[in-house]
């Protein structure tokens, strides 16, 4: 019995090195636009609650995102990389804390048709939030790993902001 089992054990271990060996680390950055305001924003608010106008945090607000990845901090002249697609909801009671739920869409270069999926807490004032890397498509299928956020310009008259994201995969 115990022979079977050290079997089973080394068996594991062997199937964990060969994964390992054959894993990619990736390393991207792109910055992230949340327009709120204007005539055609990226970002609109789809439920609050009934105390949100009245939180300092914006608390219990949920968003709706479908914001522009480039491959340089400027809207106008980067290159477009591709989008990030989901939601952010306004989950800090005392702090903005967004609860981050999107997916990183990849329209252009070598992972153009692949896409990232990133999960976490975004405490907007703090100079680096970092978050999950829970999955991927294409390129990064079995994807895993972190994403630091920097925040790059945030115009606190209109709530737009540009957020530089280095993101760490392994897939």
């Amino acid at each position: 019995m115990a022979s079977a089992a050290l079997l089973v054990l080394l068996a594991l271990a062997t199937m964990q090195a060969q994964t390992t060996s054959s894993e990619k680390e990736t390393h991207l950055k792109v910055y992230w636009h949340d327009v709120v305001s204007g005539q055609d924003p990226t970002s609109v608010p789809v439920a609050r609650a009934a105390t949100t106008n009245t939180s300092k945090s914006a608390f219990g607000v949920v968003m709706v995102m479908d914001n522009s990845l480039t491959e340089g901090p400027s809207l106008d002249s980067s290159r477009l990389m591709g989008r990030a697609q989901g939601t952010y909801i306004a989950a800090g009671k005392d702090q903005l804390a967004l609860l981050m739920l999107m997916n990183f869409v990849f329209t252009a270069g070598k992972y153009n048709g692949s896409s990232i999926a990133i999960v976490g807490r975004n405490a907007v004032f703090t100079e680096v939030r970092e978050m999950a890397v829970v999955g991927g498509t294409g390129v990064f299928r079995w994807a895993r790993g972190y994403a630091q956020a920097r925040t790059h310009t945030l115009d606190l008259k209109t709530g737009d902001a540009t957020v530089e994201y280095n993101i760490f995969i392994r897939h």
